[in-house]
């Protein structure tokens, strides 16, 4: 029966916007142990995985009898329809492609629960299942490398043939037997392309990464970000594509199946000076369905600020004065502060000095207090430049 329900089962991805399905067995995954667990002896992960080791790796362990797990991937655009107007003076930040459209665990979760209510419907009612998607217990990648999705590549990404590696990825664990698709082999060769231009050199080369210095992982950390990663986020104030957009695989791959996934421009390439003194409540309404809104606005406004530096836009200079008198925020006051030093790089101006140094002596957490005496000792050099 499994044989030909699995085929039956591929028609019905297919119908209902799965784009790419494969079937494995259910056996630990053996050669993630010790990667696993010398990931986290040396730091290298960045809080947000799951944090059990041994649910990872072994699916009995999270999963009552499990025989099989199914390997689904959605593929989504690489490049937008339309983009905002350029308008002179106006500066914008940018989502990484993997946060455009509807938040991608809703999409994948929907497509699974529909794909498991077809499978409820033609077995019998001892079938069970455990959809999950980059926030459940198993490696996304590791099960769909084995269920023949594709290869993890250099940048430990999955990398299909039809979409490269644009593609959103969930598994489902059940106590059906398939028979296993087969793996595709790793098809990397010598090509080092993503491990070359990745800013922060957090890529090992090896498909795994030191997670901690990936600017996707900084741009969602809710503390300050460390100054050597400001000026190399650019104006993405979310998510990183640098290691895909050099990819080869990548080259010429747009794919537009998805409505849902589909970016709005004034979202997804946000105005930055706007997201200052954004509202909760207007967030929320603009931002709450992308992924990218998961950690709520703070990190964002944050990246708003240091984009804003990394565009060196001196009209926002009164928007980060203002950041820095009115904002109940210590980070977000202290990334405003070190932003204006930034901003004014090449002027002595002991206004803007004299604000901050009445600014500070409110100040109470260390943490701002540094970022504030660095801004002011900053633009104090100036004077004897100038």
């Amino acid at each position: 029966m499994s044989s030909a329900l699995k085929e039956k089962i591929k028609h019905k991805a297919k119908e209902i916007g799965i784009d790419k399905i494969g079937f494995t067995h259910a056996e630990p995954f053996y050669d993630l142990e010790d990667k696993l667990h010398k990931q986290k002896e040396k730091g290298y992960t960045s809080g947000f995985e799951h944090d059990v080791i041994e649910e990872r790796i072994y699916p009995d362990k999270i999963f009552e009898q499990p025989k099989s797990i199914i390997a689904i991937a959605i593929a989504y655009p690489s490049k937008m329809r339309s983009k905002p107007p350029r308008v002179k003076g106006e500066r914008r930040g940018e989502f990484a492609r993997a946060s455009w459209g509807i938040d991608y665990h809703d999409v994948l979760r929907d497509r699974m629960d529909r794909l498991i209510e077809y499978i409820k419907d033609e077995t019998s009612d001892e079938t069970s299942f455990k959809p999950m998607v980059d926030t459940g217990e198993l490696v996304d990648v590791a099960v769909a490398q084995r269920a023949g999705l594709g290869f993890i590549g250099r940048n430990g990404l999955l990398i299909t043939e039809e979409f490269g590696s644009y593609v959103y990825l969930g598994e489902i664990i059940t106590n059906i037997e398939f028979d296993s698709d087969e793996e595709v082999p790793f098809g990397c060769g010598e090509c080092t392309r993503c491990v070359t231009a990745c800013p922060t050199g957090a890529l090992l080369g090896d498909g795994r990464m030191n997670a901690q210095k990936c600017l996707s992982y900084q741009t969602q950390t809710k503390g300050y970000m460390p100054k050597e990663y400001r000026r190399k986020m650019g104006h993405v104030i979310y998510g990183c594509d640098i290691c895909q957009i050099v990819c080869p695989y990548n080259k010429g791959v747009d794919s537009h199946f998805h409505e849902e996934m589909e970016p709005e421009p004034e979202k997804t390439m946000p105005l930055l000076k706007p997201l200052l003194t954004i509202s909760n409540r207007e967030f929320k309404d603009t931002y709450g369905e992308l992924a990218g809104s998961w950690r709520g606005k703070k990190p964002l406004q944050r990246n708003a600020i240091i984009a804003l530096t990394n565009y060196r836009d001196r009209t926002a200079i009164p928007d980060l004065l203002k950041v820095v008198d009115t904002d109940p925020r210590p980070m977000i006051r202290g990334t405003a502060a070190w932003a204006i030093s930034k901003i004014l790089k090449k002027e002595a101006n002991p206004e803007v000095v004299g604000f901050l140094e009445e600014a500070l002596e409110k100040e109470t957490d260390p943490e701002t207090i540094q970022e504030f005496q660095e801004a002011i000792a900053d633009m104090k050099a100036r004077y004897d430049e100038a």
